[in-house]
């Protein structure tokens, strides 16, 4: 009797499992299985340049509706971040092109990455090699002028000073901080070229 059910139970599988393919390959025959109809962007239009016209019209007047609305405010978020993006791909292409650089300013790629992004998100306009520079310029300066830090530097920067009126600004001379600047660009080169 065992021996009987351990057999109807085999082909009730059986069953089942041919039962199962066949449902699978009648969804795929319709395309909706995996690997099934055309490839993305084949055949229907697809994407934001086809909705105009799949919506009479509408959809051009929505999408300058949040631009209006916030005046020009929901623009200049967009400029911003991608703004931001774009210096920060230009940091890693620097990092990646000098990958000895941040080892001789005495710190890690990682955290000269890091402090980067964290300066960006208050001065999105901030190039690389201003932030490399205000790094360099605080560790030469601050031990003997305290409060020439980094976020001081970056602070003039995002003020609209250049590197030198706020060195001047912290209290440097006018021959103070060109010495300054010149001094850590020094180091800025040699630090690539390593």
């Amino acid at each position: 009797m065992p021996k009987t059910l351990r057999t109807i139970a085999r082909l009730g599988l059986a069953l089942l499992l041919i039962a199962g393919v066949q449902v699978m390959a009648s969804a795929q025959g319709r395309g909706r299985g995996v690997g099934g109809g055309p490839p993305s962007g084949v055949g229907v239009g697809r994407g934001i340049g086809t909705s105009s016209d799949r919506s009479a019209g509408r959809a051009d007047s929505g999408r300058s509706t949040a631009s209006d609305r916030s005046s020009g405010r929901s623009d200049a978020g967009l400029d911003r971040a991608r703004l931001q993006r774009q210096n920060s791909q230009q940091a890693d292409n620097e990092l990646r092109d000098h990958p000895g650089m941040a080892a001789n300013l005495h710190t890690t790629a990682n955290n000269l990455r890091s402090g980067y992004q964290a300066a960006l998100a208050a001065n999105p306009n901030l190039k690389f090699g201003q932030y490399v520079a205000a790094r360099r310029l605080a560790g030469n300066l601050g031990a003997r002028n305290p409060n020439i830090t980094t976020n001081a530097i970056l602070a003039g920067l995002a003020a609209g000073e250049s590197i030198g009126q706020t060195l001047q600004n912290l209290g440097l001379s006018k021959q103070e901080a060109k010495d300054a600047q010149r001094r850590a660009e020094e180091d800025i080169k040699k630090a690539k070229r390593s």
